[in-house]
């Protein structure tokens, strides 16, 4: 049986990939679960994004072209990568410990890039800053628009830091947050949005479309500090 909401957002990536196929299979858990924000994308958008850029790595590229290379018959998709690059500086020097991570992904009839910089110090992350580019047809409300991709963002980052549920004999572990710590003021990094204005085509969702792409941007971002490959959340280094 089919579940689009199991394989969405790693079925209908914009790249120009010929050879790909994508299976899912259905399991069934004793643990009962919910709905997360966005869905399938959340987690498909990190493995994703996570291989699109080892692939990028492998081919020794710069993952930016890399992935823009393969957006010819994706203008909308490309010119949001773009512009994220544009605005994240992509090409300036960094200092060393620090790095520049990117993802793209479109959800809820949304196109979203994110670039997170961050900065390694004695093996302890620190998120410096997540520019997020957001094409979601006409805005009606850019200043919603604004916040939902902020509310997204830390939500993400509190997922990709911080979310695990541990389960023994039977029962979750993590009754309240003292037990499952979320992003605070004191580690929100600074959060850059722009809104690109596509007024002919369909109305997207903003609540999840910002979800999907801080994980991966996060995780490449790492690597590119550190050289070493994030493959499960949340983060642990």
């Amino acid at each position: 049986m089919k579940d689009k909401t199991t394989s969405e957002g790693a079925f209908d990536i914009p790249y120009d990939l010929p050879h790909r196929r994508v299976e899912h299979v259905l399991t069934h858990e004793p643990i009962p679960v919910g709905f997360w924000r966005s869905v399938g994308h959340s987690y498909n958008a990190f493995f994703t994004e996570s291989f699109v850029d080892e692939c990028a790595h492998a081919a020794q590229q710069d993952t930016y072209e890399y992935r823009r290379a393969m957006l010819s018959d994706a203008p909308r998709h490309r010119k949001v990568l773009e512009t994220a690059a544009q605005k994240s500086q992509w090409s300036s020097q960094l200092s060393e410990g620090q790095g520049r991570g990117i993802a793209l992904a479109e959800s809820f009839h949304s196109i979203v890039a994110q670039v997170a910089d961050v900065e390694i110090v004695d093996w302890k992350l620190v998120v410096k800053k997540v520019v997020c580019v957001i094409d979601c047809g006409f805005a009606v409300n850019p200043d919603t628009v604004v916040a939902q991709m902020e509310s997204g963002i830390i939500f993400a980052l509190s997922a990709a830091l911080y979310g695990e549920i541990t389960i023994k004999e039977g029962q979750v572990q993590q009754g309240n947050y003292p037990q499952y710590d979320m992003v605070r003021l004191a580690n929100t990094p600074e959060i850059e949005v722009h809104i690109i204005g596509s007024g002919t085509e369909h109305l997207g969702g903003v609540g999840e479309p910002g979800t999907p792409p801080l994980a991966p941007a996060l995780c490449n971002a790492i690597f590119a500090a550190t050289g070493k490959r994030i493959r499960s959340l949340p983060i642990r280094l």
